[in-house]
């Protein structure tokens, strides 16, 4: 099911591309990345495989022995949450405008202010609720910042159950029988980029230090045993759990909107919830040996484990379960995938293509989200065909309302 490239500078690349494009970018920092004398194996690509910054997105790479942090990359722990509800598509309003606009108001999306003091996208005083989940997180981070005050970032409360920008998103979405879910896409905020744009350049410090040569600075990396190896594992971990109760709280509040909208019945959204990270680093066991996984860009699949991989806006997007395929190091995509950067999508597609593409979804339609219109991502479907080998999908979702920031 999947392509090997070979390069004779270092390990093999498996990558799940059959049917779907790898651009030769993509291909270079994959060629890169496999030549470091630390891989495990090989690298696994994803068929949403595409370009990154500092490294390919839809990379699975395990190492012993050191650890890129690019290769996890800035935003830390951004992932998926996805919850089932007991409503059905005939308790939603014909018009679901009120319901976008009960969401927006119940979550700060976007960001203005340089993501300052005046940010848009995050609370002015956060809720009761936050704080309490902040102070579960508080003692750690403040040993962390002890050490690097300049990982300290002002909005570290009031960024906490907040959306974000770009391809971070809210939806509500029909299941194959019509019944409703609620899904989101967001990771670590502000404070997570603080934390990883600090710990990439402390490693290109020290690769200029030991004078060590790279095929690519950007991966620069910390070996382990060394100090700086151990605090950005602590760092990243953090980072991580502040992602995950990010989601939570979002998934929470959104809850909340929709059940005081005055727009649907009484319902209960507890028959089935998922929630997993796409862009973090992990101690696992495979092929009989202890390794470190980074994952940029994809989700953990092993036998039974329950994952979301969304299509683009106006697309559908898939709950899975892992087949625990080993060669994958039991991966699979975190979505469709870019099939060209934001720029060349808003030099290429219009507002009235975007309002096109977008039929039938209660979502913005203007020139702001061009960039994340769906004729900018890979085909969704061959994606999913590309991977049969890794996930099986449980469900089928189109969404019905789309926020995004």
């Amino acid at each position: 099911m999947y392509n090997v490239i070979k390069d004779e500078r270092g390990w093999p690349i498996k990558a799940w591309t059959k049917g779907v494009m790898l651009e030769e970018a993509a291909e270079k920092q994959l060629r890169n990345v496999a030549s470091m004398p630390f891989i495990f194996k090989w690298v696994a690509a994803m068929p949403d495989v595409h370009w990154g910054m500092g490294a390919t997105v839809g990379s699975v790479i395990a190492t012993k022995g050191a650890i890129i942090p690019a290769a996890v990359g800035v935003d830390i722990g951004c992932g998926m949450m996805a919850v089932q509800t007991n409503l059905h598509a005939n308790h939603l309003p014909d018009n679901l405008h009120g319901i976008r606009e009960a969401i927006e108001k119940m979550v700060p999306v976007g960001r203005t202010d340089n993501g300052g003091p005046n940010d848009r996208g995050a609370w002015k005083d956060a809720p009761a609720h936050h704080v309490d989940e902040w102070a579960k997180l508080d003692e750690r981070y403040k040993a962390i910042v002890a050490k690097y005050p300049k990982l300290a970032h002002a909005q570290k409360v009031n960024h906490l159950g907040t959306l974000g920008t770009g391809n971070h998103f809210i939806e509500v979405c029909l299941d194959e029988e019509q019944r409703v879910w609620f899904m989101l896409h967001s990771g670590s905020r502000g404070v997570g980029n603080r934390f990883g744009t600090f710990f990439i350049e402390l490693a290109k410090q020290d690769m200029r230090q030991w004078m060590i040569n790279l095929p690519d600075a950007d991966l620069a990396y910390l070996p382990q045993g060394t100090e700086h190896f151990k605090d950005y594992v602590e760092a990243v971990h953090w980072a991580q759990d502040y992602a995950m109760a990010n989601r939570q709280l979002m998934m929470g509040n959104v809850i909340t909107a929709v059940q005081d909208c005055g727009l649907v019945p009484p319902f209960d959204a507890t028959l089935q919830v998922v929630n997993c990270h796409h862009n973090y680093v992990a101690w696992e066991n495979h092929y009989g040996e202890n390794v470190l996984v980074t994952r940029k860009g994809a989700v953990r699949a092993r036998q039974g484990d329950m994952g979301i991989i969304p299509g683009s806006m106006g697309a559908q997007s898939f709950i899975v379960r892992g087949k625990g395929n080993p060669e994958s190091f039991m991966s699979c995509s975190h979505g469709a995938g870019r099939a060209m950067s934001r720029a060349e999508a808003k030099r290429r597609f219009t507002i009235d293509d975007h309002i096109a593409a977008t039929a039938g979804v209660e979502c913005r339609k203007d020139a702001d989200v061009i960039d994340e219109t769906p004729m900018a991502y890979k085909p969704i479907s061959a994606v999913m065909d590309a991977q049969k080998d890794l996930v099986e999908v449980a469900h089928t979702l189109r969404q019905v309302v789309c926020v995004k920031g």
